[in-house]
């Protein structure tokens, strides 16, 4: 897995709309067209590879063990803010062996920034021992060993196999719940019936990258406050206003 420089750099900056409109030709629907959900799902990923046609991993690592601890630093806490704490933790052990060696309160005082210290602590420390006792010192490329390990839910588990082994996975989190609520892509009262629902719209060679670009999208333009659901680029496409009759 190449080296990230950031799980935000924020996003990549996308193409301006008027561009993207131009580039795609006919991909405006009047409100005498509206589209079904699989339409919607094939509009959303078109647009969103041309908006963000690089997907970089916004948790700066290095291998799957740094990405890993990375991730389960990110709950509850800002990318920005994590990527300004692990340099400090990396220096001190940046393999399982090391990370086990070390002590929860020296591990606890670095990540202390990132909120949830005590427990997020823990859970880097003995985890880091799980692995050098049950997997040779190795993250195992496997959800259910995964999942197994302190701290680590199907979320983090997902981003891990898809990041660092490139095994298709549909990470969802509450904004990309949120989003593909709001872009009827999905009826599910929880992440977990998101993720299924949209497995089932995107080919599955899609999910890795698709996960990326709607997180990246969200921020840039169709967060919580800053569109109603109507006034990003996306939102106009989807749900066009209806015409008013003279």
């Amino acid at each position: 897995m190449p080296p990230s420089s950031a799980w935000l750099p924020p996003a990549p900056p996308p193409r301006p709309p008027d561009e993207i409109r131009r580039a795609l030709p006919g991909a405006s629907h009047s409100s005498s067209e509206r589209m079904t959900r699989a339409q919607r799902a094939a509009h959303v990923d078109r647009r969103l590879e041309e908006l963000f046609p690089d997907t970089p991993i916004p948790l700066d690592h290095h291998d799957p063990f740094t990405l890993l601890v990375a991730v389960l630093l990110s709950a509850q806490c800002t990318d920005a803010r994590v990527n300004t704490i692990t340099p400090a933790l990396f220096a001190l052990a940046s393999n399982p062996r090391d990370m086990a060696r070390q002590s929860v309160e020296a591990i606890r005082e670095i990540i202390r920034p990132c909120g949830l210290s005590p427990r997020k602590s823990q859970a880097i420390r003995d985890l880091s021992e799980i692995l050098v006792t049950q997997h040779g010192g190795e993250v195992p490329a496997d959800f259910d060993a995964l999942e197994a390990l302190p701290g680590v839910g199907h979320k983090t588990a997902s981003v891990v196999m898809a990041q660092a082994f490139g095994v298709p996975a549909f990470p969802v989190d509450t904004h990309i719940h949120r989003i593909a609520k709001r872009w009827k892509l999905t009826e599910g009262r929880n992440v977990e019936q998101t993720e299924r629902d949209l497995k089932k719209l995107f080919p599955r060679e899609r999910w890795n990258a698709l996960h990326l670009r709607i997180i990246f999208y969200g921020r840039a333009h169709c967060s919580a406050r800053g569109c109603d659901g109507w006034s990003c680029l996306l939102c106009r496409e989807l749900f066009p206003p209806k015409k008013s009759r003279s």
